[in-house]
């Protein structure tokens, strides 16, 4: 290891991790997913990360871990170029993510929906400020702090779907990340834009703009401009409204998954709202899978929908039943979930017990009114033309 301008440079000559290639060459080999050079750019750079973290990791164990050479480590780590993935929708950034984190030789490593992280980000600036009214804590300034709790428990910080759409979130992410790059955190990151358009025509958008020369510094940048969206591609010939219930239904909701899925192992995740919790029983490579109780029968609002049309690309919902005006809340529900998809651009696999102009028996009142536009949508939804679409755009 050489010192340079005062920045760590490392020589050791290790080989280059493989692992996601081989995973990448399984995927392909198996048939779940097709040969694409620009998500093999995307593997080779992830793997050569992969193998600069490796070379981090051993160099900092050789040395001495006292607290005279903690900076140094840190600077050590903040050397390590992170990457940032940006393209359309059904490009495969997030099964590239997925895969990342399952290989990556980082244990201390965090993967979590930028929202998430900033939520948690204000909670942890919340408790520190009461803190220090009730005296237990010095200085008024939450943010380094607050930095450091997240250095020491995270390494490596994998964000899916990097957005910024908050003004509150804008105005502390330079002071924010500058703590977290200066203590060795490496961000990788998926997201709809470039970075150069992070947070466009936002409020007071120039204070946020030294955060983006600082992100640009800090991670490579990668477009993943391939011309095939390969979950449309998944989806080519197969019927997206599955009815009537039943074993057949269920089948081809489940084959519908593994395909759009590329057999990756779900996992369950939460979604922050306003505070609250959305639990998500099965999600991977970017797709939310969810029954009707889970979304219709629960006390969730349109801002709770909004947040998952946020968050995923494609959401399945099994097992929608007929309904009338004795289950007038769970219809009115199960509308505002559709207009929130719709209007988001968002695909939809469903399994219905009926076909959409039968799944509401009530002939009167509000909500068969509101149902009929509902039903239109659905039918909408499952076309060529909407599944080809991309996501209407929304501040990122």
């Amino acid at each position: 290891m050489d010192l340079q301008d005062g920045a760590p440079h490392l020589k050791l000559e290790l080989p280059v991790n493989r692992a996601l290639g081989a995973r990448y060459d399984a995927l392909v080999a198996s048939g779940d997913i097709s040969e694409d050079p620009v998500q093999r750019e995307a593997v080779r750079h992830l793997d050569l990360l992969n193998t600069r973290l490796g070379e981090t990791r051993l160099a900092s164990k050789k040395s001495s871990l006292g607290w005279l050479f903690a900076k140094k480590k840190n600077q050590l780590w903040a050397s390590v170029q992170g990457l940032y993935m940006w393209g359309g929708v059904g490009r495969g950034k997030t099964m590239l993510m997925d895969l990342f984190y399952e290989v990556t030789v980082i244990r201390r490593k965090r993967r979590v929906h930028f929202h998430e992280f900033m939520a948690d980000v204000h909670d942890r600036i919340h408790a520190h400020r009461q803190a220090h009214k009730r005296g237990e804590v010095k200085g008024d300034d939450p943010i380094p702090p607050v930095a450091a709790q997240i250095a020491e428990e995270t390494r490596l910080l994998l964000f899916d779907e990097f957005s910024v759409t908050d003004i509150a979130d804008a105005m502390i992410l330079g002071r924010l990340f500058t703590q977290l790059f200066e203590l060795g955190v490496i961000v990788v990151a998926t997201s709809n834009v470039n970075p150069d358009l992070l947070y466009k025509d936002g409020l007071n958008r120039q204070l946020f703009m030294p955060f983006i020369g600082l992100l640009k510094s800090k991670v490579s940048i990668l477009h993943l401009d391939s011309p095939t969206d390969y979950r449309l591609e998944k989806l080519a010939g197969s019927p997206v409204y599955l009815t009537p219930l039943g074993d057949e239904a269920r089948a081809q909701m489940n084959d519908l998954w593994q395909r759009l899925t590329h057999g990756m192992p779900p996992h369950k995740e939460e979604l922050e709202n306003k505070g609250r919790k959305i639990p998500v029983p099965c999600t991977a490579a970017g797709a939310a899978r969810f029954t009707f109780d889970d979304l219709c029968m629960q006390p969730l609002g349109a801002s709770d929908y909004l947040r998952i049309a946020h968050a995923y690309s494609t959401l399945f919902l099994d097992d929608v039943p007929v309904l009338s005006k004795a289950r007038r809340n769970e219809a009115k529900r199960f509308i505002t979930l559709i207009d929130t998809l719709y209007d988001n651009g968002i695909k939809l696999i469903i399994s219905a017990a009926a076909e959409p102009a039968d799944l509401y028996m009530s002939t009167d009142g509000t909500e068969a009114f509101e149902f009929d536009r509902t039903a239109s949508r659905l039918i909408e939804m499952r076309s060529e033309a909407y599944l080809a679409g991309e996501r209407r755009e929304r501040h990122a």
